[in-house]
């Protein structure tokens, strides 16, 4: 599956998120770890992801407010040889998301809008189609507006300096996916439009709104709307790991994501935001229990149970209640996940696309919580990929098997390893291999809807148009939420 910016990090659709048992309450479990011990399990893990899985960035774990470790990994500039530290700033994308909500609940309660207003009030130009629209639905991507960051063209899109109305244009006059309220589906226009309605309402500029009224009350001095232009102390630049080492990450005009996925924090200012969310200091008590309020839930592979609200995804593991969003953006990976009730939160910001940032918020909590979780290892990915490049794809998928059956613990076989190995030999026009470790992904994971829409877009990149639609519709048949499969099925059935 062909992944955009700042949609849910495509590592979050493409396995289950729910990978940890949590256990009891730290104050109510006596066997919990101590703040020590706790920082040393979560250094050896994450210098064991640094080894294995090239994860780049800053971590924080805080409980009851107090940072039990903040600690930078890899570099923010491996050019200049730069560290990542707890003061590095990283471009959040789709955590954005969390902020955009607050500012409207924030106008809501200054009576400049209301939730239940129809978008048509606060847009210029707004099409028939839309009448029905309200700001509810952009909040809790409910409202069947398509999601710009899924246009075929969107990489083209990406880099050129663009207006909000031109940027609009490009999906105004597409048709609603569905009746709105009906059904959840991610759409990153759904939170671009909350940005125009936000300048609308308020009569500022998005990016002047949040700093005057979120950042400078909270002391977030390290955050803000990022863009190309400004110059910013400790920021990281943006890699993808490919092959053996990093590349710089694909450039993206920052008026691109705007109020979906243009902000940019540090772990260190996270907190106090994941600290101002306890108290009234924003909004009030109603307000804040009106954004964490379950909506529609969201279908995907492993996401059973979980719903999005108003710019956060709420769920319960093992009994307890769970907030968190990730984000995904040209070279940077980002998750936040907070346990309101155990005052527990992790913060993960990686300048590496490629890293699984919600597999390490997961296992850091287990961690936190003295619930199991297993080491990082090697991707089978890069055993995989040597072997690819000096015997062929046959040796290769022999390899596999015999290392599954004889070495199952000492290397990484989940899902997204094949599906990333898979787009790398796309991209260097190994058209069949990539056809062969789609398919190989298929069969380990038969019901995983993502691993049928990655072998539909290889089979439409080697011109077999049935089996490209074949696979799209298997796709769509486990994840009807899934906008990528209608689209592409659109895009070979020859429809607008």
């Amino acid at each position: 599956m062909r992944i955009n910016f700042i949609r849910i990090n495509r590592f979050v659709t493409l396995a289950a998120l729910c990978l940890f048992s949590v256990q009891l309450a730290l104050a109510q479990n006596p066997t919990a770890p101590s703040a020590q011990q706790i920082a040393a399990k979560v250094d050896e893990y994450l210098n064991a992801a640094v080894k294995y899985n090239h994860f780049s960035g800053s971590v924080l774990m805080a409980r009851d407010g107090q940072p039990v470790i903040s600690k930078g990994y890899g570099m923010a500039n491996y050019e200049l040889n730069v560290p990542n530290t707890p003061q590095t700033v990283f471009r959040i994308g789709s955590i954005t998301k969390q902020f955009t909500a607050m500012t409207i609940m924030m106008l809501q309660e200054r009576g400049k809008l209301n939730v239940n207003d129809p978008i048509c009030k606060y847009l210029e130009n707004c099409p028939a189609a839309w009448q029905p629209v309200t700001i509810r639905h952009l909040l809790t991507n409910t409202s069947g507006i398509p999601s710009y960051t899924d246009l075929p063209d969107f990489k083209k899109i990406a880099v050129q300096p663009s207006t909000r109305a031109e940027l609009v244009d490009l999906f105004r006059d597409k048709p609603l996916e569905f009746t709105p309220g009906e059904k959840f589906a991610y759409s990153n226009s759904g939170y671009y439009l909350l940005g125009l309605i936000i300048e609308k309402a308020s009569g500022k500029p998005y990016a002047e709104f949040l700093r005057d009224n979120i950042f400078v009350p909270l002391g977030m001095k390290n955050s803000g709307y990022d863009d190309s232009h400004t110059l910013l102390p400790n920021r990281a630049n943006g890699y993808k790991w490919e092959g053996k080492s990093f590349i710089n990450a694909r450039y993206m005009d920052m008026a691109t994501p705007y109020s979906a996925g243009a902000l940019y924090s540090t772990t260190e200012d996270l907190l106090l935001w994941d600290k101002a969310l306890y108290t009234e200091k924003l909004v009030s008590r109603k307000s804040l229990d009106e954004m964490f309020t379950l909506f529609k839930e969201v279908v995907r592979d492993g996401w059973g149970g979980y719903a999005y609200a108003y710019g956060w995804i709420i769920g319960k593991q093992s009994g307890r209640q769970v907030s968190r969003h990730d984000g995904g953006i040209n070279g940077f990976s980002t998750d936040i996940i907070r346990f309101p009730s155990e005052r527990v939160t992790v913060i993960v910001l990686s300048n590496n696309q490629t890293v699984i940032p919600y597999k390490l918020a997961n296992d850091l909590s287990a961690i936190a919580f003295g619930a199991p979780y297993k080491l990082p290892v090697l991707p089978v990915s890069e055993v995989l990929a040597a072997t690819i490049a000096q015997k062929g794809i046959a040796p290769a998928l022999q390899q596999y098997r015999e290392l599954k059956r004889t070495r199952p613990d000492n290397y990484d076989f989940s899902e997204p390893v094949l599906d990333r190995l898979g787009y790398d030999l796309l991209r260097s026009q190994k058209v069949k291999e990539a056809i062969e470790i789609f398919k190989l992904n298929v069969e380990m994971f038969p019901q995983a809807f993502n691993v049928y829409d990655s072998l539909g877009e290889a089979y439409m990149v080697n011109g077999d148009k049935e089996l490209a639609i074949k696979n799209y519709e298997k796709a769509l048949e486990l994840n009807p939420q899934n906008t990528n499969s209608v689209n592409m099925l659109k895009k070979l059935r020859g429809s607008n």
